[in-house]
């Protein structure tokens, strides 16, 4: 019975990865293509599937943590805290997550779904690093520094395993799926591992690419995404930041306003994330070229925020689901 749990297990944890490319019709013209790599059809449904698989295998490989022992603890504004506790569950680990209480219900439940210990703590939607630490981050330390024997906190912020899922993963498949026509990357930053790893492979493949980080306004409400005027740039991205060719900031009515425009234009129905990267995709200049921004997850996670912000009522939401396209068969959702 173990045996067959843990085949089926691994088999899960391949299909992390080889998402789709997906062209942007209404975005597209003879001179330039747009494409949004979808991240939601990971088995967890975002980006944050590829750096939690590679920061477990990582700290097993080096003995930092044994399956039926280890507890692994982390400080994180979703994604993370979902991928972490699906693939830690499957390996033998028990998870607790500590999070900020602005995110989404829909977020909350899918991570207590999934067996994980929540905590919650009155912090920015992306807890901040440097000085003026979150307490998701100061609450996390505390708990992991407290028992080193059983406790490990990967450190999604510092973790070279988060850049090394990108850059061994993510870069190949956009370098591969757009048959090396690549001229621009847009991608939203939080840990910078995304954009780092990805955008450091295609420099290596051609230093030509224009590579274009993606933040929100400060006091955004863009959960996964982070505003480097309010938050010190995490160790992980100041790192490599020479990658990045240029900057592009959105706001949350842009951000919020591209939700409903590209479920109308493409019958996508992406998370406020996605959304932001969207709004910068079209607002940024380019004249001629093949373009790819990541879409880190889809916005089944959001009916409570849509509903908030005016977006989508539920009876909306709920037709938006049945018209949608591009949605991805993750576990969780």
């Amino acid at each position: 019975m173990a045996t067959k749990a843990l085949s089926a297990a691994e088999t899960l944890l391949k299909k992390i990865g080889n998402t789709p490319l997906v062209k942007l019709l209404s975005i597209s013209d003879e001179k330039k293509e747009f494409y949004a790599k979808l991240e939601s059809h990971n088995p967890f449904g975002s980006v944050k599937d590829r750096a939690a698989y590679w920061m477990v295998k990582t700290a097993e490989e080096q003995g930092l943590i044994k399956r039926g022992h280890s507890v692994i603890i982390e400080p994180t504004s979703g994604n993370t805290g979902i991928a972490l506790a699906g693939i830690a569950k499957l390996l033998g680990y028990k998870v607790e997550v500590v999070i900020p209480e602005k995110a989404s219900d829909e977020t909350k439940k899918i991570i207590e779904s999934l067996g994980a210990t929540l905590y919650q703590t009155s912090d920015d939607l992306c807890p901040k690093v440097g000085t003026g630490t979150d307490q998701s981050i100061a609450l996390a330390r505390s708990i992991a520094s407290a028992r080193p024997d059983k406790y490990y906190s990967p450190n999604q912020y510092a973790n070279e395993a988060n850049f090394m899922g990108h850059y061994k993963g993510t870069g190949p498949e956009i370098w591969e799926q757009t048959r090396g026509k690549i001229t621009h990357f847009f991608a939203g930053v939080g840990t910078g591992g995304t954009i780092t790893g990805i955008g450091a492979y295609l420099k290596e493949k051609n230093p030509l690419i224009k590579i274009i980080a993606v933040q929100p306004q400060q006091n955004h409400l863009i959960q996964g995404l982070r505003n480097f005027e309010e938050s010190a740039k995490p160790d992980l991205f100041l790192k490599r930041e020479n990658v990045i060719d240029d900057w592009i900031t959105i706001n949350n009515a842009e951000a919020f306003a591209a939700v409903k425009e590209i479920f109308q234009k493409e019958k996508m129905l992406v998370s406020p994330s996605s959304a932001t990267v969207y709004a910068a995709m079209k607002k940024y200049y380019v004249d001629t070229g093949l373009v790819v921004g990541i879409f880190a997850d889809d916005g089944r996670k959001f009916k409570s925020l849509y509903a908030q912000q005016g977006i989508f009522t539920p009876d909306e939401f709920d037709s938006t689901l049945k018209e949608a396209k591009y949605l991805s068969n993750a576990v969780v959702l």
